[in-house]
């Protein structure tokens, strides 16, 4: 995304950061991403094909969410997906480091008791 400000008088060009995921496979069932920025709207159907193509070609999935600064309620639905999705097919997902706000998101809303949280 690209958004326009004025910087002492001139109109200056910045990319803005919304959400990033790297991966990391262990070569054999398990791969984690590794989410920073925002899981929101926007970007939830970025995050919801990389699970869904995980899910085909691994049993455990690790979401870490140690950079992840804001969640909304499409986030909390393609982090639930991934639950479903993951054991139904006789895998696992499990949540890492939640930043401060996830976790507080995931315990307002009950996920926290849902989710396996390590």
């Amino acid at each position: 995304m690209i958004d326009f400000f004025i910087e002492n008088g001139k109109i200056e060009r910045k990319e803005l950061y919304i959400m990033d995921i790297n991966e990391k496979s262990n070569g054999v069932d398990t791969v984690e991403l590794f989410i920073s920025g925002r899981l929101d709207t926007t970007t939830a159907p970025q995050l919801e094909s990389r699970v869904r193509e995980c899910a085909k070609g691994y049993k455990v999935l690790v979401l870490d969410l140690k950079d992840v600064e804001y969640i909304s309620s499409a986030g909390l639905r393609i982090v639930l997906m991934a639950h479903k999705l993951m054991a139904g097919i006789n895998g696992r997902l499990a949540v890492r480091n939640p930043s401060e706000f996830c976790t507080q998101v995931f315990e307002a809303t009950g996920m926290d008791s849902v989710l396996s949280i390590v």
